[in-house]
């Protein structure tokens, strides 16, 4: 039988600090996050990090926290209950760090019956600290607990056709009757290093603003490109100018260099070079989390008008967008009848 398991990033269980320690050390302890040797990534995570984050960024969600929950747990939910509306197979959902566990998601699909699960991970541009670490966390799962299963994923969808449609149609329907002088595509952010360890050719990533738009095979693994290439087809199929539109990257940690250019210094650059109306879009995101709604949609709309701006407009994630769900669960019916078709 077959079934689908939707995962996410995760998110602390509330807002006490110490439910926030216990997410950030799981996330941060990852090797695809941190990839550290352990000891050394342990003497940042547990020895420096813990000691001084858990509070700051609880406060921070508190911020967005809903009254339902975590807003990225709420959003992936309806996601999921949408989809399982919509099509012919079980769905549950998964967590990558936090609960719902991605163990948890795969014992209710086994508890069904399922013995081949569609693996999807929410993540529309692959990266090592994303959509590799969900594939890994989740075969752990699969031969420790549930080796007689089959698993099949997902491969990113930055430039499926469908999702390109859908975020352009939801960035154009919010952005319908209000003034905007340039729309800001921000994405997660990754060290430079991670670009490079998912080089396949070990050669091509230089990371030196032509690689990313030379053809080769390195592009199916490489998240600056990923992103790049989302921004492109989204603003063609808008026909929005080029002097309208950038790309740049956020959520930064620690001293090594990081993919540019930033967000925070692109908003600030923006208002201080006479942009007054700034519309800002997360496409690394599937689902509204504490790097959308507070990061952006709080602390760059400060920035942003601090620097000079007057009217910031964070775009809302694709979350369970109606169109959207549509498409997913005709994946996951695709999916279905093609996996039945070549039993």
């Amino acid at each position: 039988m077959k079934g689908v398991l939707l995962i996410n990033l995760g998110s602390p269980d509330s807002t006490n600090p110490k439910d926030v320690k216990r997410y950030l050390d799981e996330f941060l302890m990852d090797e695809r996050v941190i990839d550290k040797p352990y000891l050394l990534r342990a003497f940042i995570v547990k020895g420096i990090i813990l000691n001084t984050r858990p509070k700051k960024s609880a406060a921070a969600y508190k911020k967005i926290w809903w009254d339902e929950g975590s807003p990225l747990i709420v959003l992936s939910e309806r996601l999921k209950r949408k989809v399982d509306d919509l099509t012919h197979v079980p769905v549950a959902l998964g967590m990558r760090y936090g609960n719902p566990s991605i163990k948890a998601g795969l014992q209710e699909l086994a508890d069904q019956g399922v013995d081949e699960v569609l693996i999807v991970p929410l993540y529309p541009q692959f990266a090592m600290s994303t959509t590799e670490t969900v594939l890994v966390k989740a075969e752990e799962e699969r031969k420790k607990h549930f080796p007689e299963m089959k698993f099949t994923n997902i491969p990113a969808f930055y430039n499926h056709p469908d999702y390109v449609r859908v975020l352009a149609a939801s960035i154009k329907d919010e952005l319908e009757g209000k003034e905007w002088d340039h729309l800001l595509f921000s994405y997660h952010g990754v060290p430079e290093r991670h670009i490079r360890k998912s080089d396949i050719t070990n050669s091509h990533c230089k990371i030196d603003g032509v690689c990313c738009q030379t053809n080769s095979p390195a592009h199916q693994y490489c998240y600056r490109h990923q992103c790049f290439e989302t921004t492109k087809q989204v603003v063609e199929l808008l026909g929005i100018d080029n002097s309208k539109y950038s790309t740049s990257f956020q959520s930064r940690l620690g001293r090594d260099p990081w993919i540019q250019p930033y967000t925070d210094a692109t908003i600030e650059s923006l208002a201080e070079k006479g942009i007054k109306n700034l519309a800002v879009v997360t496409p690394a995101f599937v689902s509204d989390c504490l790097e959308t709604l507070e990061e952006i949609a709080m602390e760059g709309k400060e920035d942003f008008i601090a620097a000079g701006g007057e009217q910031f407009y964070a775009v809302p994630c694709l979350n369970d967008n109606d169109e959207w769900v549509k498409v997913l669960s005709r994946w996951v019916d695709e999916w279905a009848i093609t996996e039945t078709a070549n039993a």
